[in-house]
C-alpha cells in the first residue's frame, strides 16, 4: 500500500465535514475579502502583520483530493521527458500533478550515454548520486534540473540560491485585467510556524515571525501576453529596469472592482528575481488576478463549466552557466495544453 505524505494527514478534514466546494470566492470579491481578512486580523505589535489573506477554509478539502491523486500518480510515474542530458546533469520536463521526488526515483541510469554509461556498466558502485537542483510545486509543470554528483549539485544549487539562474513562467489567471503591460512587484515573504505563506510589506523584511523565521524579500517581473483572447504570444525578453513600472508593497492590496470580471482570463509571463516558495502565486493573488485553479491563493476552482484539477502555472524556461563547462545554456519546455489552447485563441 502506498504511504501518503504527512501533509495528507494534516490536511484530512474532520469527520462529518462538508463536501469540497466547487468554487471559492467570486473573482470580483477576492480583493474585498483580502482587505477584510487583513484588517480584522489581530495584531500583536511584536510581529509584522501579513498583507495577504490566509488559505481559504474550502481549500483544505480540494488540496486533500489533489494530494491523494498526485501521490498515486507519483507512485506509478514512469519517467519524465528529458530535454537535455550530459554526464553531469539532466534537464527534464515535469508534468503537473506529480511530486518532484518521483522524477528522481524514475530517472533511468541507462539514459546516461557514452563513456559514462560504460563505466556504470562495469562498476555498479559508480551509480550517479542524483539530486534535484530546483523544485516545483506539485501542480506546477515545467523544467527541472537533476545533477549526477555531489560536486555538480553543490555548484548548481548555489547558482539557484544566488539568483544567477534566469527563469520564466507562464500563468493563466482569472481576475481584474491589469492596466499595465509590464510591471515589477517587490514585497516581503514569510510565514509563521505551521502557518500559510503570506505577502508582507517590504518594510517588514528582516523582522521576526512567530516560530523563529524572518520576513525575506521577493520580487517578480510580469508581462501581460493576452486578456480574454486579445493579445500576442511572444518570446521572453530582457527587461530594462528603467522602462518598467515598479510596485513596492507596503500595505494590503487596494479594493478593486472591474466590469465583466468573470470573463477576464489573463495570460501572463512571470520573471522571478528571487526564488521564494509560492512566489508567483502569491504575487498574482496580491495583484488581483489569482492563478486559475490555485485554491490556496484565491483562484477559482471551476472555469468555463469545468473543475480545475490543479493550478495553471508552468516553468517555461531556464538559463544558466553550466557548472562544469562554463558555457551559457538555455532550455525551453513544451507548452502544456492549457497554454496552447489559450495561445491558439489569441487575435
Amino acid at each position: 500500500m502506498t504511504k501518503l505524505p504527512l501533509l495528507l494527514l494534516l490536511l484530512q478534514p474532520p469527520a462529518g465535514a462538508a463536501s469540497p466546494l466547487r468554487s471559492l470566492l467570486p473573482p470580483a470579491r477576492r480583493l474585498t475579502a483580502m482587505s477584510a481578512a487583513t484588517s480584522t486580523a489581530p495584531s500583536s505589535g511584536e510581529y509584522p502583520s501579513p498583507v495577504s489573506p490566509p488559505y481559504p477554509a474550502a481549500s483544505k478539502d480540494v488540496e486533500l483530493r489533489r494530494a491523494m491523486t498526485a501521490s498515486a500518480r507519483s507512485a506509478a510515474f514512469a519517467s519524465a521527458d528529458v530535454v537535455f542530458e550530459d554526464e553531469w546533469l539532466a534537464v527534464v520536463d515535469k508534468p503537473a500533478g506529480v511530486y518532484c521526488d518521483a522524477l528522481l526515483a524514475s530517472f533511468p541510469c541507462s539514459a546516461v550515454s557514452g563513456k559514462y554509461f560504460l563505466r556504470l556498466a562495469e562498476d555498479p558502485a559508480t551509480k550517479p548520486n542524483l539530486h534535484l537542483a530546483n523544485r516545483l510545486d506539485r501542480d506546477t509543470s515545467g523544467l527541472m534540473v537533476i545533477t549526477k554528483c555531489n560536486k555538480v549539485a553543490g555548484k548548481l544549487v548555489k547558482t539557484f540560491t544566488d539568483h544567477k539562474v534566469k527563469k520564466t513562467y507562464l500563468a493563466l489567471c482569472i481576475g481584474c485585467p491589469p492596466t499595465w503591460e509590464t510591471i515589477k512587484i517587490c514585497s516581503g515573504h514569510g510565514r509563521s510556524k505551521h502557518g500559510a505563506w503570506r505577502v508582507y510589506a517590504m518594510s517588514d523584511v528582516g523582522r521576526s515571525l512567530p516560530g523563529g523565521s524572518v520576513v525575506r524579500d521577493m520580487s517578480t517581473q510580469f508581462e501581460v501576453l493576452g486578456v480574454n483572447g486579445k493579445g500576442q504570444f511572444r518570446e521572453p525578453y530582457n527587461f530594462d529596469a528603467n522602462d518598467i513600472e515598479s510596485i513596492t508593497v507596503q500595505e494590503k492590496a487596494a479594493d478593486q472592482t472591474c466590469s465583466d470580471v468573470n470573463n477576464s482570463a489573463i495570460l501572463v509571463r512571470a520573471y522571478p528575481q528571487s526564488g521564494r516558495t509560492h512566489q508567483i502565486r502569491l504575487h498574482c493573488q496580491y495583484l488581483g488576478f489569482p492563478i486559475r485553479g490555485d485554491v490556496k491563493y484565491g483562484g477559482v476552482i471551476e472555469w468555463s463549466g469545468v473543475e480545475c484539477d490543479g493550478h495553471a502555472l508552468h516553468a517555461e524556461s531556464l538559463s544558466f552557466v553550466h557548472p562544469i563547462t562554463g558555457l551559457p545554456i538555455t532550455f525551453r519546455s513544451a507548452l502544456p495544453s492549457w497554454a496552447k489552447d489559450c495561445i491558439s485563441t489569441m487575435e
